[in-house]
């Protein structure tokens, strides 16, 4: 099975991968990977880095299995550029088009995390128990959701002030921005995953281990592409002309 995954909920990423369903542990590989450091330059980066995952896309793009976009929360701007591309491309190629949320790619990096004994063992995933992960919202706030130790969602996803999270570990780059006011809390922020971003190669990850459970791409529990903004709108349509007189 193949698969091109989007993602514009913070950076710029596209990927394109490779693996059988009923063993990815083994069979899953990454054909083309791209992603940008760049927060804010999505719409003029993302075309051309989808592009170059591909050796032909008119021939290779058809005979994808789906395409998977992330669906936020996200900024405006930056998610409806992802979700338009997937748009277009499943059109253009015929293909099913699938969304997932964007925080599943921060909880898929926990989850793939070790975390290691004093000997320098691997113990297990570094969440001991349910976490939350969390992304910049702007606005002194966080985008943020709740997951199992297993990175099953268990609440979410919100947005608000980092103070509304409380007692347990927080991951993703909205930790580390807001490491202080989290500590004030009780939560705890793990250094190596306080400024992780999601992207189109982890949420592919996070796709391709539902897949694997439900057994196939219809049975896997995806979304439809519709954007998770979890605000309104800053712009307004204007309302009727003052009377002058």
């Amino acid at each position: 099975m193949r698969i091109l995954t989007i993602d514009t909920s913070a950076v710029a990423s596209a990927t394109l991968l490779n693996f059988e369903p009923n063993d990815p542990v083994r069979t899953l590989s990454v054909v083309g990977n791209f992603a940008t450091q760049d927060t804010r330059s999505h719409a003029e980066v993302l075309a051309p880095g989808v592009k170059s995952l591909f050796t032909d896309a008119v021939i290779e793009g058809p005979a994808l299995d789906a395409v998977v976009v992330g669906v936020g929360p996200g900024p405006f701007t930056g998610l409806r550029s992802g979700i338009a591309m997937a748009r277009t491309l499943a059109f253009v190629w015929d293909v099913p088009l699938y969304g997932l949320m964007s925080l599943e790619a921060l909880a898929q990096q926990v989850f793939d995390t070790p975390r290691h004994g004093l000997d320098g063992r691997a113990l297990g995933p570094v969440a001991m128990g349910d976490f939350v992960v969390a992304t910049d919202a702007r606005r002194k706030e966080v985008y943020w959701a709740r997951f199992s130790a297993a990175a099953q969602l268990m609440d979410g996803p919100h947005v608000g002030p980092p103070t509304d999270i409380s007692d347990i570990q927080v991951f993703g780059a909205g930790a580390g921005l807001y490491r202080e006011q989290l500590e004030q809390t009780g939560c705890e922020v793990y250094s190596v995953l306080a400024d992780v971003q999601p992207t189109a190669l982890a949420l592919g990850r996070a796709a391709i281990r539902r897949i694997s459970v439900a057994g196939s791409l219809e049975a896997a529990g995806l979304l439809d592409t519709t954007p998770l903004y979890l605000r309104e709108s800053d712009a307004k349509v204007p309302g009727p002309r003052k009377r002058a007189l």
